[in-house]
C-alpha cells in the first residue's frame, strides 16, 4: 500500500466514525440544530484564559508567526532575512527549522504554576499553526512533535499538569489557512516546489492566492480532500485531547469550509455530551451560525454591554503572537485594565504568550501574568462568576470597537467599570485619584422614582486590597462620593459597594 493510499484508508474510516458520531448524538450538522448549544457554565464564570502561540515559527523569533509564509515572499524582510541568516531556500527550508525545536526548557508543571498563579481558569496551546506543525501525537502526518522536533506531546504534557491544578484545557486549530499558506514558495526555486503528498508538511500549497483575505468567497477555494483532511485533523484533536473549547481562526469563514464545519461542530457537540464535558467553538467573522458557538474578536473588543457572552484574544506582546527578539510588550496595569472592560461587557479575555524556542518564557511576559495573578487575588471577586451591571462603564474615555482596534488608552479617575455578584456592585476605578476621592455618578441619589436612575439603598463600601482604610462615603444627586484617604495604586481600584 503506498503512502497515498495508507492515508486515504485513515480518513475514510475516520470519516465513517464522524457520520456514526452524529448519527447518534442530538446534534446534527445544520445550524437549526446548532444553535440549540448552550454556552458552557465554566466559561461563564472563567472570565480569564491563557492563549500560547509556540511552534517552529518560534525558532527564526522575527517579525511575527507568519514567518512561515513571509519568508518565502520575495522583498519580504522575512525573505532578505532568511537569505542572509539560514541561506537559500531549496537548501534550507521552513521544515529545516524542525531539529533546531528541541524544547529543551519545556517544563509543563512550571508552565501550569505560572498559568494559576496568573490567575487563569482554562488554556488554549495553538495545536496546530497554519504553518502546518502539529504540536500534538497524530496519525494523520508525521510532521508532528511527537515524531519530530522535540519528540514530546505537547498537549497531552500541558493538559496533564494543567488537570492536576483544575484549569481546563481548550486547543486551537489555524489548519484551514494551511491550504494557501505556504503557496509563495512555489514562486520560486525553493524547498515548497518539491512534490508533496496528503499528510506532507507543505501540501498543498497552493500556488494560487487570495486577493483579499477577508472575502469568504475568495479563490481558492478549498477541494474535497483538504477539506476532509481539516475535519478529520480536527476531529482527532478533540478526540485525542478532549478540550472544553475549540477556537478557530478567520478562514473557517470561507463559503468552501462550511458544511464541514458545521460537521465539526456536530462531532464536538455530541462528543462533548457523551463524555460529560460542556464544550464551545470559538468563531470569528460571522464563520458560524448565531448561538452555534462563541463569537470572539481578535486584537479588539465591544464598545458596550453584550447580551450574550463572547471573547477576545489578544496579546501580551504587540508586534507577534509568538515570541521574537525586539518585540514590544504591554504592561500589567494595561492587560488589567483592559480584562476589566472586557469583563465589564459580558466578555472573556483569552490572553497570548509567546514562549521562546526553548520552551522558556520572556520576562516581559511572565512578569505580566504575574502582576495580573497579584490583582486577581485580591480582586477576583469582581470578575470570576460575575454578571454585567445595568451599566458597564462611566467616564470620557472613549473606547475602539472591532477587531486590530488595540491601543493605549489613557484612562482617568472619571473612568468607571462595573460587574455585579454576590448581592454587591463592584466600581471599578481605571485611575486611582491622587487624592483618593472617587466620585461614582452611575450611583448617584435619585429623585426621579420613575426614571431609570439607580434606585438602591447603599449601605457600605470598601476599597477591595485595603482593610486597613476606612472607605467613607455619601451619596447626593451628582454621585456616591468615596473617600479612601492615603490609598495609592499603579491599578484599577475595586469599589465594592454593599446593597441593602
Amino acid at each position: 500500500m503506498s503512502k497515498k493510499e495508507h492515508y486515504q484508508e485513515k480518513i475514510d474510516r475516520y470519516l465513517k466514525q464522524i457520520d456514526e458520531v452524529i448519527a447518534k448524538g442530538p446534534y446534527k450538522a445544520d445550524w437549526a440544530s446548532l444553535t440549540g448549544m448552550e454556552v458552557p457554565d465554566w466559561f461563564r464564570r472563567a472570565k480569564f484564559g491563557i492563549f500560547i502561540h509556540w511552534g517552529l515559527y518560534s525558532v527564526p523569533a522575527f517579525s511575527n508567526e507568519w514567518y512561515s509564509r513571509k519568508m518565502y515572499e520575495q522583498g519580504t524582510p522575512e525573505y532578505q532575512h532568511h537569505l542572509e541568516t539560514y541561506g537559500l531556500h531549496k537548501e534550507f527550508g521552513y521544515k529545516d527549522f524542525i531539529p533546531l525545536f528541541t524544547a529543551d526548557a519545556f517544563d509543563p508543571e512550571a508552565w501550569a504554576d505560572l498559568f494559576e498563579s496568573a490567575g487563569a481558569k482554562y488554556v488554549v496551546p495553538v495545536a496546530e499553526h497554519h504553518d502546518g506543525f502539529q504540536m500534538y501525537a497524530s496519525e494523520l502526518s508525521d510532521f508532528n512533535a511527537v515524531d519530530m522536533g522535540p519528540k514530546r506531546d505537547i498537549v497531552g504534557e500541558l493538559k496533564a499538569s494543567l488537570e492536576k491544578r483544575k484549569l481546563l484545557l481548550g486547543v486551537s486549530s489555524h489548519r484551514a489557512e494551511h491550504l494557501w499558506f505556504m503557496g509563495p514558495g512555489r514562486a520560486f526555486d525553493s524547498d515548497v516546489k518539491d512534490p508533496q503528498e496528503p499528510g506532507d508538511f507543505y501540501w498543498p500549497a497552493l500556488a494560487e492566492q487570495p486577493e483579499v483575505l477577508e472575502d469568504v468567497c475568495a479563490k481558492p477555494y478549498a477541494d474535497e480532500m483538504f477539506l476532509n483532511d481539516w475535519l478529520v485533523r480536527t476531529c482527532e484533536l478533540v478526540d485525542r485531547y478532549r478540550p472544553r473549547i475549540l477556537y478557530f481562526d478567520w478562514w473557517i469563514q470561507h463559503e468552501s469550509y462550511k458544511e464541514h464545519l458545521k460537521k465539526i461542530a456536530a462531532y464536538y457537540y455530541n462528543r462533548g455530551l457523551e463524555w460529560g464535558t460542556p464544550t464551545a467553538i470559538c468563531y470569528k467573522h460571522e464563520a458560524m451560525a448565531f448561538g452555534s458557538g462563541i463569537v470572539d474578536i481578535e486584537r479588539g473588543k465591544f464598545a458596550d454591554s453584550k447580551p450574550y457572552y463572547w471573547q477576545t484574544d489578544t496579546a501580551i506582546g504587540w508586534d507577534s503572537w509568538c515570541y521574537t527578539t525586539g518585540n514590544r510588550y504591554k504592561t500589567g496595569r494595561e492587560l488589567v485594565c483592559y480584562l476589566v472592560d472586557v469583563v465589564s461587557k459580558n466578555g472573556n479575555l483569552l490572553l497570548n504568550v509567546g514562549p521562546k524556542a526553548d520552551g522558556s518564557f520572556a520576562p516581559e511576559d511572565a512578569k505580566a501574568l504575574k502582576e495580573i495573578g497579584a490583582w486577581l487575588k485580591v480582586n477576583g471577586e469582581a470578575v470570576y462568576d460575575s454578571k454585567p451591571w445595568r451599566f458597564a462603564q462611566e467616564g470620557p474615555t472613549k473606547e475602539a470597537e472591532g477587531k486590530f482596534s488595540d491601543g493605549v488608552v489613557d484612562y482617568t479617575p472619571e473612568d468607571f467599570r462595573f460587574t455585579a455578584g454576590n448581592g454587591c456592585i463592584y466600581a471599578i476605578c481605571m485611575d486611582c485619584p491622587a487624592d483618593g476621592a472617587f466620585t461614582v455618578k452611575s450611583l448617584a441619589a435619585n429623585s426621579d422614582h420613575n426614571g431609570s436612575g439607580f434606585q438602591g439603598l447603599i449601605i457600605g463600601v470598601e476599597a477591595l486590597g485595603h482593610p486597613q482604610i476606612s472607605a467613607g462615603f455619601r451619596q447626593d444627586e451628582t454621585g456616591l462620593h468615596v473617600s479612601v484617604p492615603g490609598i495609592a495604586s499603579d491599578f484599577p481600584v475595586v469599589l465594592k459597594v454593599r446593597m441593602k
